[in-house]
């Protein structure tokens, strides 16, 4: 499994020849000018909620590519009207896709479209694939639910939100691996705007010190599991 770190909350994913894309916000973020969205290759594309800074590039590539839209009802109902296929999920089901298991998890935040319109209950996602498994926590705060995942899945990699203001911080997000019992965090929602910007030496020691390792990646950097 090989994730790829596109800047703020989106993450390209590759497991069992499948290219997965994970709430795709590039061209409206000056820090991700590294990436072309045109040459971005994509089976599906997972959407925790329905925040510009979170879909803002899905119907583009979703067309180009002919990806399948995986989220809450309410956001595949919406692309689908775009003329775009999805796989609509709710809060605590799962799914068998090609490259693994998929459940959607519960996230605390909100959740609308650019216009206003109701974007469904945001959600994380838990993809068990290939022998490794990993959580996507989305926009979310710190929330008890997350000890729920560990009592059914043995992670491998704990994506978290730490920018804090919008989602939970860092030291939440140090909580929240507790409750999922994971030590290996893959940061994201961070630095793309003032209000979220982060010591990123400050976080790897506030982690360290709790003997836990937190990856922050460059945009374009990924790792491998």
């Amino acid at each position: 499994m090989k994730i790829t770190f596109l800047g703020h909350a989106s993450l390209s994913i590759h497991v069992k020849g499948v290219n997965i894309l994970v709430d795709p916000f590039i061209t409206g973020n000056p820090n991700a000018s590294n990436i072309d969205i045109e040459e971005l290759a994509a089976d599906y594309i997972l959407i925790t909620h329905a925040h510009q800074d979170h879909i803002l590039d899905v119907e583009t590539i979703a067309k180009k590519t002919g990806a399948k839209i995986v989220s809450n009802y309410e956001i595949v109902t919406h692309y689908g009207n775009l003329g775009i296929e999805g796989h609509p999920m709710n809060h605590g089901g799962q799914w068998n896709f090609d490259f693994g298991t998929v459940k959607y998890v519960n996230a605390i935040h909100t959740s609308s479209f650019p216009d206003g319109s109701y974007g469904g209950q945001p959600g994380g996602f838990v993809i068990e694939g290939e022998h490794k498994n990993i959580y996507i926590a989305g926009d979310t705060a710190l929330t008890y639910d997350m000890k729920l995942i560990s009592m059914q899945t043995k992670l491998d990699l704990a994506i978290l939100p730490i920018g804090d203001n919008f989602t939970m911080g860092v030291d939440d997000a140090i909580i929240a691996s507790d409750f999922v019992d994971c030590d290996k965090i893959l940061g994201y929602h961070f630095d793309t705007f003032g209000y979220i910007e982060i010591d990123h030496d400050a976080a790897k020691r506030k982690f360290f010190e709790k003997e836990k390792d937190l990856m922050l990646l460059e945009i374009g950097e990924f790792i491998e599991l």
